[in-house]
């Protein structure tokens, strides 16, 4: 069956934006001392995909010891933004990813599919001169695989007919979960008995051989 439609995680796919990310959740739990810090570090980590609210929850119940409030979430959410928007808007592109939209834009239904907040997200998408480049640009919430859910139904193709690029076991579990292809990008993902680059170099050629 051919493909039809490429979906693709924003974080460490499209920009080179995970170290930045990787920062400002340290630098909010610093205050909390170093092992708090290195906890959420860790979580950060393993939950890639994950919207940043679920891991300020997260930390509050788990090292913290009680429920993140609203205010503080809010907060939290905030400062996060501060740290992150000015590197995210001027960070590295992800290698190839500029080749891999230009080749199929117009050619395929591109999208994009973050645990990022939505609105952050297309305005960063915006300020990097790649928003125009899909057909829609989705953000948390809702859950991942409830996003690429939709993205497959607004398309109106098939899962089998989806691919799934991402960086990330969030982005994997999200492809079994709805039924589409997977596409696994760095070195987190690296032999999972799924097509693999380091980067985005090699994508095009994969595309075009599975359309």
């Amino acid at each position: 069956m051919s493909l039809e439609c490429l979906v693709f995680d924003c974080d460490g796919v499209i920009l080179d934006s995970v170290p930045i990310k990787t920062k400002a959740f340290a630098r909010l739990a610093e205050p909390y001392g170093g092992e708090a810090r290195d906890s959420l570090v860790m979580y950060h980590a393993e939950h890639g995909g994950v919207s940043r609210f679920k891991k300020f929850e997260w930390f509050f119940s788990e090292v913290v010891g009680r429920e993140i409030t609203a205010e503080e979430s809010r907060e939290w959410g905030e400062l996060f933004a501060q740290y992150v928007l000015d590197e995210v808007r001027r960070c590295p592109l992800i290698p190839g990813v500029r080749d891999v939209l230009t080749a199929w834009r117009g050619k395929l239904p591109l999208y994009v599919c973050s645990g990022a907040p939505e609105e952050e997200l297309r305005f960063v998408l915006q300020e990097r001169e790649l928003a125009d480049y899909f057909v829609d640009i989705c953000g948390s919430p809702p859950a991942k695989h409830e996003l690429l859910a939709r993205i497959v139904a607004k398309a109106d193709v098939l899962p089998e007919q989806t691919l799934m690029v991402g960086d990330a076991q969030t982005d994997y579990n999200a492809a079994i979960t709805v039924g589409t292809l997977f596409y696994g990008v760095g070195a987190d993902l690296k032999g999972g008995g799924y097509p693999w680059g380091q980067d985005l170099a090699e994508l095009n050629a994969w595309v075009a051989a599975n359309r």
